[in-house]
């Protein structure tokens, strides 16, 4: 007869947390580790927690930060769990080992969802698969949208990024007692938790406190500080209060997501437009993350190893629900002026990108350029550019939705091996192949555990590895110029890069805004 394993018990610098054991590992959720930041703490810097005493149950989620829900568009491909409640500056941890001593590798994981969506309740980020291969996992909440990235007069900026920057700091100081070693953390994130991973790498304020990074379809970027307040304000001028946190502070808080809702509807990664981003500001984001990793001699993070990755057609996700693949496709150089003006370039880059692709349609262009602009180049400027070690790789497996192709978010559900969950089928399907799953989980677990994912990291070839159908294989990433788009052959690894952007390509014209009018009026901006 097998003993029934007790509860685990671990003790917080703010008092003790119970567990439970799930499938051999011990799992914590919703341990608090900022004081619910609403009332008197609405829009400032996270606090410490109110310590407690005796035992603190965590073996549910904690409540999730205020957002709206996706619209049916979305939904159906993408699942975001809310939970009510004020305490939702909380993490949960999945430990293999509960206790001092074991001194194992550490993982944080930061969920996308364009910060003003996710969760780390989403069950596709299922911690259980990396404790199960010896890393203790830790999955973070923090302030979205207006809540966490609004741009006030009267309060600081990035309260969102200054809640992460809290849980890193919670378990450099607690993670020890979970098994967990605080030299040996690696910070990861996908699409916004990789732009928010990307800046806390350049926060003067997060040095020591992460050994390795992992940024997945998100680069080091800051947004312009005029197109924060202009979601601020348009909000404002709905709401008919100023536009200061104190006044927002006063609003109901389903009012404020419904009206941030309307205000953003026509944010969009292809169009651009006014958004919530992290913005320069007086202290943790001191000036543009991208170019303080990649300034020579800097020496910002250069002792953090990096590993960098995207999916082939990152553009899909954003482009397939609610049919707006097909309505760029008719909208064929109205899309392509929009197009070149979101990418600062001119029209010989289409030209260089229909050369590669010439079966390609306008919409695959218009996708490929932005998903360049947005992503591919910036990766690729930083492993490029650093001092330090990086590794990078491109998620090429397709979807067997149609459409979807090797989208946005598709890889999630193999880096965690939760491609059995409901959750991650709806983007991927059903039946999804357990040896990719074992290649990319394991990937993730090598480069968390001695900082070598198994492929030969950044040098003058651009090693690339390509994880797609059958055995992953390495390649060469783009050789030259802003605008590479390149496809890699496993047997010759050459590439075909297009020609140089253009500079100057004038942005404020009165020809541009009849273009971005036109987009918007078709529904090409619009957003689901």
């Amino acid at each position: 007869m097998t003993a029934v394993q007790a509860d685990p018990v671990v003790s917080t610098p703010y008092g003790d947390v119970r567990g439970r054991y799930e499938n051999g590992v011990a799992v914590f959720r919703g341990i608090p580790y900022a004081a619910p930041p609403f009332g008197p703490r609405r829009f400032r810097p996270p606090q410490p927690p109110e310590p407690w005493d005796g035992v603190r149950d965590t073996v549910d989620f904690g409540p999730t930060a205020p957002k709206p829900p996706y619209s049916e568009a979305f939904a159906q491909y993408l699942s975001d769990p809310s939970v009510p409640g004020d305490d939702c500056l909380n993490l949960n941890v999945w430990t293999p080992e509960p206790g001092p001593g074991a001194r194992l590798p550490v993982l944080v994981w930061l969920h996308g969802g364009a910060l003003t969506r996710g969760s780390s309740a989403v069950p596709v980020y299922d911690g259980h698969a990396f404790a199960r291969d010896g890393v203790v996992f830790v999955s973070v909440n923090y302030r979205l949208g207006v809540e966490g990235y609004g741009l006030f007069p009267d309060a600081p900026a990035n309260a969102g990024l200054r809640d992460q920057l809290a849980a890193l700091a919670w378990v450099h100081a607690a993670i020890e007692a979970f098994g967990g070693d605080p030299g040996r953390v690696t910070l990861a994130g996908q699409s916004a938790g990789a732009i928010s991973t990307g800046a806390l790498l350049a926060a003067p304020q997060a040095r020591g406190l992460v050994r390795r990074a992992v940024l997945q379809s998100g680069p080091p970027e800051v947004s312009d500080r005029d197109k924060v307040r202009r979601m601020v304000r348009r909000m404002a001028t709905r709401l008919k209060v100023p536009a200061t946190a104190a006044a927002f502070a006063d609003v109901d808080r389903d009012l404020l997501l419904r009206t941030q809702a309307e205000v953003g509807r026509l944010s969009s990664p292809v169009l651009g437009g006014p958004a919530f981003g992290i913005v320069v500001d007086d202290d943790l984001v001191p000036r543009d993350p991208l170019e303080a990793l990649t300034e020579p001699g800097a020496g910002v993070a250069r002792d953090v190893e990096l590993m960098l990755g995207w999916t082939s057609e990152e553009y899909r996700l954003w482009l397939v629900p609610g049919g707006l693949l097909e309505r760029v496709e008719r909208l064929g150089p109205v899309a392509l002026a929009g197009a070149m003006a979101r990418c600062h370039c001119g029209s010989e880059v289409v030209r260089g990108y229909r050369a590669l692709h010439p079966d390609a349609g306008t919409a695959e262009t218009v996708g490929q350029m932005v998903t360049d602009h947005l992503l591919r180049i910036p990766l690729h400027r930083l492993a490029e550019a650093r001092p330090g070690t990086s590794y990078v790789y491109e998620f090429a497996w397709p979807s067997q939705l149609p459409q979807l192709g090797a989208c946005h978010g598709l890889e999630l559900g193999f880096v965690f091996d939760t491609g059995d969950t409901p959750e991650s089928a709806k983007l991927a399907g059903e039946g999804t192949p357990t040896e990719l799953a074992d290649a990319m989980h394991g990937a993730w677990v090598r480069f968390t555990v001695d900082g070598d994912p198994g492929w030969r990291p950044w040098d003058a070839t651009h090693p690339v590895q390509i994880f797609g159908k059958g055995d992953p294989y390495l390649a060469s990433g783009p050789r030259d110029g802003d605008f590479a788009v390149w496809t890699a052959d496993p047997t010759t690894e050459e590439t075909a890069p297009v020609s140089e952007p253009v500079e100057g390509w004038p942005a404020r014209t009165a020809e541009l805004r009849s273009v971005v009018r036109r987009l918007r009026r078709s529904g090409l901006a619009r957003r689901h």
